[in-house]
């Protein structure tokens, strides 16, 4: 069986990052089986708890293989709110790809620029990644004016890159560098504290950087 202890953590002024247990499934549930929140995503909405309890059982693998490293949203407050991660890691080329979903509760809230800033930090500063990138939907206008506010710059169009069901659906891809855009962007503004150590599937050595 997986391991679930929070090895590693992510945090800000109000939000932190950590790996999702099982006790978080009724929460990912609620948030998830609200058609708007996943309408642009390749699953959901959920209709079944077993949906989030297969996910979050399934993030231990993916994360130890360098798949895929998925951290619940908590608020200080309000407890969990959504999910971030990083995927389609490349070791040689340095970089990966961002996705977030918040809640609908959280849209506009501010949110967003936390959980970005967060995961930024460990990008940047603790995996040695040097370029992060985002996509998003043609149709999703707030999802790229939310990107473009932070600092991620619009560098193409993907035809039929993404499915959800029988659709495919174009999106425009994104970018952030590490030196040329994220070191002035509103992300390296955001206080930011990992506590534990990053898994080492996701982590570019010094020796691998030269």
């Amino acid at each position: 069986m997986p391991s679930y202890s929070p090895r590693m953590e992510l945090h800000g002024p109000t939000l932190t990052l950590r790996y999702a247990t099982p006790d978080d499934a009724p929460a990912l549930f609620e948030l998830g089986s609200d058609r708007e929140v996943t309408r642009f995503f390749s699953w959901g909405p959920y209709v079944r708890i077993e949906e989030p309890v297969a996910y979050i059982i399934g993030l231990a693998d993916r994360r130890e293989r360098g798949e895929q490293l998925d951290l619940l949203i908590v608020h200080r407050d309000d407890g969990p709110i959504g999910v971030v991660g990083l995927a389609e890691l490349s070791r040689r080329d340095r970089r990966a790809v961002i996705g977030t979903w918040l809640g609908r509760r959280w849209w506009g809230s501010g949110a967003n620029l936390e959980v970005k800033a967060l995961v930024a930090h460990l990008a940047f500063a603790h995996l040695g990644l040097e370029r992060l990138g985002a996509y998003a939907d043609i149709e999703n206008g707030r999802s790229q004016a939310a990107l473009e506010r932070l600092g991620f710059v619009r560098e193409g169009l993907l035809r039929r890159w993404h499915r959800h069901g029988s659709a495919a659906h174009d999106v425009y891809v994104y970018g952030l560098l590490r030196e040329e855009e994220w070191e002035t962007s509103p992300l390296a503004m955001v206080p930011a504290e990992l506590q534990g150590e990053p898994p080492a599937s996701f982590v570019i050595e010094a020796d691998q950087l030269a």
